[in-house]
C-alpha cells in the first residue's frame, strides 16, 4: 500500500501522478454523464414551462435545448479537471495578472463561457417563440403570426447585444458606460456606414404597421426584368422572403418592398383572364351567333364566373381567322382554383363549338399564280 501511496506522489511536470489521474477520471467522467445531465436538466426546465408549452412535445425542447446545456456542462468539466493541476514552475509563465499566456487562456476560456450561456439564452428565446408561434396559429388573424417571428428576433438581437456588452465588462474589463457613451459621438459615421441596412429595418417596421402583405400572401414586386412573384414566407428586419412557384426562395430587401409597386395577388377578390376564340373564316353568321350566345349563357350560370358579367362577343376579321373576345373573371384569389376554373371553361368550349360544327381557324394564305400564254418579247418585230 505504502508502494502505490508513493508512486501517487511521483510528479510529472510539477503534478503528482494522483493529480493527473484525478484529472483524467474528471475528463472521463464528463465526457460520460454530460448528456445524461443536459437531458436531465432540460427535462427538469421543460416541467417548469409545460403548463404554458401546450401541445409542444418535450422532444423538441430536448432538441433545442440539449447541445447548448452539453457545451456548458463540457466547459465546467475542463475547468474542474484543470484546476487539479499546477503550472511547471520551469515554463515561467507570468502570473494571471499579468499579461501573457495564462491571461490570454483564461480570458479565452471566459468568453467561451459566456459564449455558451449566450447560446442557451437563444434557443430559450427561439422555445418561447415557438409557444407562441403555436398559439398565433390557432387565431384567425394573421397578424400575430407575422408579429411573433418578427419579435423573437427582435428579443435575440437585445439578447446579442447585452451578452457582448457584459462580455467586454466581465471579461475584459471595459468600462461598457464610458463606451457606449464614446459610440454616440461616432453614431453619425455609423449610420451613414449601414444606411441600407438601417433603410431596410426601418422598412420593417413600416411593413408591419402598414401591412400591405402579410405572411402567406402572394404578392408581385417591382417592375420590367427585376418583377418577382412569391408567397411571402417570412419578414425580417433587412429582407422579405418570398417562395416563387418554382420553389426558389427570394430575399428582397425591405426597402424595396415599399418603395416600388406593389401588387398584393391575395387581396384580389377575382382573377380576370382574356382571350381570343379564332375560328374559321367560312364560318356562318348564324353558327357564330349561335356559338357566341352558348358561351354567354355557360359563363353567366357558373358560380365561379357571374360575379361580374362576362364580355363575349365578335370582334374582329383576323387575317384567316374570326376573332370571338373571350373576357370573364372568377371569384377566387388562389391561383390553382383560378387555373381549375379556366381549364373547365375551355373544355366547355370545345363542346360548344363541337355542338355547332364550328371549325378553328388556323393559319393560311392564299396564293394566286398569274399565267401568260404569250410572253412580251415574242411580240416584238
Amino acid at each position: 500500500m505504502e508502494a502505490v501511496l508513493e508512486w501517487f506522489e511521483q510528479r510529472i511536470l510539477g503534478n503528482s501522478i494522483g493529480n493527473v489521474v484525478v484529472f483524467a477520471l474528471i475528463i472521463l467522467l464528463g465526457l460520460w454523464i454530460k448528456r445524461v445531465l443536459s437531458t436531465g436538466l432540460s427535462r427538469f426546465l421543460f416541467r417548469i414551462m409545460k403548463p404554458d408549452a401546450g401541445s409542444i412535445p418535450v422532444s423538441d425542447f430536448l432538441r433545442m435545448m440539449r447541445k447548448p446545456i452539453e457545451f456548458l456542462i463540457l466547459l465546467i468539466v475542463l475547468f474542474l479537471a484543470f484546476d487539479r493541476l499546477a503550472i511547471p514552475d520551469q515554463w515561467g509563465l507570468v502570473p494571471r495578472t499579468e499579461f501573457g499566456y495564462r491571461l490570454i487562456i483564461i480570458r479565452l476560456y471566459q468568453t467561451t463561457i459566456m459564449v455558451a450561456l449566450t447560446w442557451i439564452a437563444i434557443r430559450f428565446v427561439k422555445f418561447v417563440g415557438l409557444i407562441f408561434q403555436k398559439r398565433a396559429e390557432q387565431t384567425e388573424t394573421k397578424l400575430d403570426d407575422q408579429l411573433v417571428p418578427f419579435i423573437r428576433d427582435l428579443v435575440i438581437l437585445g439578447v446579442s447585444a447585452i451578452a457582448f456588452f457584459a462580455t467586454l465588462g466581465l471579461v475584459f474589463d471595459v468600462n461598457v458606460i464610458a463606451l457606449v457613451t464614446s459610440l454616440g459621438i461616432g453614431g453619425l459615421a455609423i449610420a451613414l456606414a449601414a444606411r441600407e441596412t438601417l433603410e431596410n429595418l426601418f422598412a420593417s417596421f413600416a411593413i408591419l404597421l402598414d401591412q400591405p402583405f402579410i405572411t402567406g400572401d402572394t404578392v408581385t414586386a417591382g417592375t420590367g426584368p427585376n418583377q418577382v412573384t412569391g408567397t411571402v414566407e417570412r419578414i425580417g428586419f433587412r429582407s422579405t422572403r418570398l417562395r416563387t412557384d418554382d420553389g426558389s426562395q427570394i430575399a428582397v430587401p425591405n426597402r424595396l418592398m415599399i418603395s416600388q409597386s406593389l401588387d398584393n395577388l391575395t387581396q384580389r377578390s377575382q382573377r380576370r383572364t382574356k382571350f381570343f376564340l379564332r375560328l374559321a373564316l367560312d364560318t356562318p353568321p348564324e353558327t357564330l351567333r349561335a356559338i357566341v350566345e352558348d358561351i354567354r349563357y355557360y359563363l353567366d350560370s357558373q358560380p365561379m364566373t357571374n360575379q361580374n358579367p362576362a364580355l363575349i362577343q365578335f370582334d374582329t376579321f383576323g387575317e384567316s381567322s374570326l376573332d370571338v373576345l373571350i373576357q370573364y373573371y372568377v371569384a377566387t384569389s388562389d391561383w390553382r382554383e383560378f387555373n381549375k376554373v379556366k381549364e373547365n371553361v375551355n373544355y366547355q368550349l370545345l363542346t360548344i363549338v363541337e355542338k355547332h360544327s364550328g371549325q378553328f381557324a388556323f393559319p393560311s394564305r392564299m396564293l394566286y399564280l398569274r399565267t401568260q400564254t404569250d410572253s412580251p418579247l415574242e411580240k416584238l418585230p
